[in-house]
């Protein structure tokens, strides 16, 4: 299976009521349908390269008919792969979705976790979790989540901590529900996994494994890479958290065609699509992360 923040998969239209301006034809971005269908083409092209994963979840797509066109308008189609989505009350519109090999996975739950405080007016994405049974033999649970951003001081992080405590919970009690069923949350945390306030919230203080017995995977990975680049400094924004009885293999997806130098800082960064206000037509501001599962 793979987790990949997309950026910005929108379609050209725009919607009344999400702040989805900027990508349209006329918008500050001039999103236009050649270039909507060069980034659905990129997504694709991406998916078939690591593997055609049976499980894909996905962050920032804004609605169904953008998955609709990367599943049924691009050779996706060949591979029989359908998507669960359910739009949420972020600004943007940008929700999180996954991508499933109907062939091999059969999805037998699929609901989302509304993370906004209605209270307080304050909205955002909600999480998804879906459950499935896998090549007609193992079950397992996935949660899809894309954490808010650090943005607006303390009530940010306030919120940031509520939603994570979510996680936690959500995923203990489907473990705790299921004994010895795979568990697995992943998405982009919008936090480096070394960061006190984030182990804290999810209980990774003395290590890599918390006290439900789920295990943070990045903490296993190199420090001088990530999924993200910002000013030359890699983190891993985008995580995978498991708690299974298969051997396990997690990676960043970073081929060559994902990248481009940064030579301001002598390093590399992922492609994205715009810089700035700069159409250069890559494919993302984050790169994928890929996990294999195999019996022991």
């Amino acid at each position: 299976m793979a987790f990949w923040n997309v950026e910005n998969y929108f379609d050209t239209k725009n919607d009344s009521v999400k702040a989805d301006d900027d990508f349209t034809p006329t918008g500050t971005y001039h999103w236009t349908r050649d270039r909507f269908e060069s980034k659905r083409n990129k997504i694709y092209k991406t998916v078939v390269a690591m593997g055609s994963p049976q499980i894909v979840g996905l962050a920032e797509v804004e609605n169904g008919y953008v998955l609709d066109e990367l599943c049924n308008g691009t050779p996706l189609r060949k591979l029989n792969y359908g998507y669960i989505h359910y739009d949420s009350p972020d600004r943007r519109g940008i929700d999180c979705a996954l991508l499933y090999r109907k062939d091999e996975v059969k999805v037998f739950a699929a609901t989302p976790i509304v993370c906004s405080d209605t209270a307080i007016q304050y909205y955002t994405r909600d999480m998804l979790l879906i459950g499935a049974v896998v090549n007609d033999r193992d079950s397992l649970y996935v949660v899809v989540c894309h954490l808010p951003s650090k943005l607006g001081g303390e009530l940010a992080e306030e919120q940031r901590r509520r939603i994570l405590g979510m996680l936690r919970y959500t995923l203990d009690t489907i473990s705790q529900s299921h004994p010895g069923v795979t568990v697995v949350g992943m998405g982009d945390f919008n936090a480096d996994p070394s960061e006190p306030s984030f182990r804290e919230a999810l209980g990774f203080v003395d290590g890599d494994t918390n006290r439900e017995g789920f295990k943070n995977l990045m903490y296993a990975l190199d420090d001088c890479m990530g999924t993200h680049n910002y000013g030359g400094n890699w983190s891993y924004l985008d995580q995978v958290i498991i708690k299974t009885k298969f051997a396990y293999k997690v990676q960043v997806f970073k081929e060559d065609f994902l990248l481009e130098a940064d030579e301001r800082n002598l390093t590399q960064r992922p492609k994205r699509t715009y810089r700035g206000m700069k159409y250069i037509g890559g494919y993302s501001d984050h790169l994928p992360v890929v996990l294999d599962l195999k019996e022991k």
